[in-house]
């Protein structure tokens, strides 16, 4: 779906692996379009490629792990003649390790930490011409930084807002990878929402690193719930929605409240992460609040917002907590009642404060401790899930799958986020992608649903 005047010159063939999470996606998305504007094709055929570009993650020490072994599959498949690209390593696992990596990964050609990706035409124009293969087709100069190029062609999209963090917790690595917290300008942002509206795109994800503090760095008073109401602005006449994820609990302002509450493109859907209850836990983290004054913020959110989903995540075995610490944690995952919850065990990552710290807990007890918050967290979703049935909701159709009874149409109702919270499984129909269909919901199975067609929007 990219929106280019810049005729199209298959001169080079690229295949992409992305890592990570959906702030990743987006990034790869970026390049593959600023690729695609300069005549580099996209291939799904890995031996096809002429360069492979890995996308990579380096919050945890496993998605360093990944990171780094799906880029010597490839250096082997290369050794062993499967493949004969060039391999360019980008993202965050290049911003966290910088220049240690040129020594140690001698089979990778180029790398681009995250905050020089804009500069993957050049890049990879460089790449193919020690390779021989040279880009035949000349790289264009962005005519902005506010230009928008993307290529989602699916029903749902992400949009960053922002990049970086300042809040520094002391289990976090988005700081050293990603840097100070800075706000995305709204006309960028506005710009690419309505490219993505005009492909086909029928809901916004709008992610961050920490979203709710958006326009902070800004020297006017504007700020999320004022950006919320100039993306519903754009969307509006597609029938779009707007959802927000990745919101802190300090960022949950009255203004903020008023706008998910009132503005009807924006769905009730509100994703907080409290990571712990604790106080003494939190504390230890860099983090504010304690469990009354959770409890306090979720009882008040559900008031003001009517038919209100939560989404949060909780993060066990970390450095000193007790027994008590986690007792009290999955008494109050399970007493606030969470739709969905996404549970982590901690991870020791180089360069943080935690890593430093003293009562580190075993692997074993982390695992034990996640699996308990785990069983309550799908217990909860599960019936969070259930309790649809019956009701007759709009879905948008994220897909269309033959299956052996016939066409299934996959998609997902305003309170499951894509890619996280379930679908909405449709035996029967027709409509095509990005298409919003009338269904009531009929059965449950853990986080997914089946429903029937009563009529299309």
């Amino acid at each position: 779906m990219c929106r280019c005047n810049a005729e199209t010159i298959p001169a080079a063939y690229c295949h992409f692996i992305t890592l990570g999470c959906a702030k990743n996606e987006v990034d790869t998305d970026r390049m593959r379009a600023l690729l695609t504007r300069a005549g580099v094709v996209e291939t799904h055929d890995v031996a096809r490629a002429d360069v492979i570009i890995v996308n990579t993650c380096a919050f945890l020490e496993t998605a360093t792990r990944e990171s780094i072994e799906a880029t010597l599959e490839i250096a082997q498949a290369r050794a062993d003649g499967a493949v004969s690209a060039p391999i360019v390593m980008c993202g965050c696992v290049p911003s966290r390790y910088g220049e240690e990596l040129e020594s140690e990964l001698s089979e990778v050609a180029a790398f681009v930490p995250a905050q020089e990706e804009d500069n993957i035409v050049s890049v990879v124009a460089s790449v193919l011409e020690r390779a021989r293969r040279p880009l035949e087709s000349a790289a264009p100069t962005m005519a902005s930084n506010d230009e928008v190029l993307r290529t989602v062609e699916g029903a749902s999209a992400y949009v960053k807002i922002s990049d970086g963090c300042d809040r520094f917790c002391a289990f976090c690595a988005i700081p050293i990878i990603r840097g100070a917290y800075h706000s995305r300008d709204s006309e960028a942002i506005c710009d690419e929402v309505r490219l993505l509206m005009e492909g086909g795109v029928r809901e916004i994800v709008l992610i961050g690193q920490d979203t709710g503090v958006w326009g902070c760095d800004f020297a006017d008073d504007r700020d999320l719930a004022w950006l919320l109401e100039e993306v519903s602005r754009v969307v509006r006449p597609y029938d779009g929605w707007v959802r927000v994820l990745y919101l802190q609990p300090e960022g949950m302002t009255p203004r903020l409240v008023d706008a998910l509450r009132n503005i009807p493109e924006v769905l009730p859907y509100i994703d907080i992460p409290i990571q712990h209850c604790s106080e003494t836990v939190l504390a230890r983290m860099g983090r504010t609040g304690s469990e009354q004054e959770l409890r306090e913020l979720f009882a008040h959110l559900r008031r003001q917002i009517p038919g209100l989903v939560l989404r949060t995540t909780g993060l066990v075995g970390f450095p000193g907590e007790t027994d008590e610490d986690v007792e009290r944690l999955i008494r109050f995952i399970d007493e606030v009642g969470f739709d969905y919850t996404s549970v982590f065990a901690y991870s020791r990552e180089d360069g943080t404060a935690a890593a430093a710290m003293d009562g580190q807990v075993s692997e074993d007890v982390k695992i034990e401790r996640a699996q308990r918050l785990t069983d309550v967290a799908e217990q909860l979703g599960f019936s969070s899930t259930a309790a649809h049935l019956g009701e007759t909701v709009d879905v948008i159709v994220d897909g269309v799958e033959q299956g052996d009874s016939g066409v299934e149409l996959i998609g997902h109702a305003w309170f499951q986020a894509p890619d996280c919270d379930g679908a909405v499984h449709i035996e029967s129909g027709e409509a095509t992608v990005g298409q919003k269909v009338r269904c009531r919901i009929v059965d449950a199975f853990c986080y997914e649903l089946v429903g029937e067609v009563v009529s299309d929007c």
